[in-house]
């Protein structure tokens, strides 16, 4: 995929939006000093161009409920993969599914109840036809949840903040 041009206003913006999801675009456009329309513009650019996809709340599985999180990686026969992507799009704790290289085929974030119910997940996907066996680790803790700031920010041009050792990975 082409890389998507961003400046550092564009970073800015979508800074303050992601920091401040509930603000509204008047506001984001005082605080960055350019006018709504400047503001609604880019903003309406950067989601025509699929690099914003979308705007509803960030949502903490384990508030639902749902505290063990797990990584599993399934082998798969190639010609059902397709056919098996559709089957885990039904199951609701699969929170995403990725097809990978290596030794599994499809990597899945499996969102449980318990340890238990994580396993009754994956003997579920099993029991899908193609699905030959998995490998399973379940996450003690996030050292480092999922963020696309700071790779909005090098796109962007923003400056490095202080002690910031990812600067030098450009």
């Amino acid at each position: 995929m082409a890389r998507r041009g961003l400046d550092r206003l564009d970073g800015r913006m979508l800074h303050l939006l992601r920091e401040r999801p509930r603000a509204g675009l008047l506001e984001v456009a005082r605080q960055l000093g350019v006018a709504r329309g400047t503001l609604q513009a880019r903003l309406d650019r950067l989601t025509a161009s699929g690099v914003v996809t979308g705007y509803g709340p960030d949502i903490d599985v384990a508030a639902l409920g749902h505290a063990v999180q797990a990584f599993t990686t399934f082998e798969v026969d190639q010609p059902a993969r397709e056919t098996i992507a559709a089957r885990l799009r039904a199951v609701p704790q699969i929170l995403e599914a990725h097809v990978v290289t290596g030794s599994g085929d499809i990597w899945c974030r499996i969102a449980g109840t318990s340890n238990q119910h994580v396993q009754q997940v994956i003997d579920h996907v099993l029991e899908v036809p193609g699905v030959r066996r998995s490998a399973t680790v379940i996450a003690l803790s996030a050292v480092i949840p999922y963020r696309v700031q700071p790779l909005v920010d090098a796109v962007a041009g923003a400056p490095a903040q202080a002690g910031d050792a990812a600067a030098d990975w450009g």
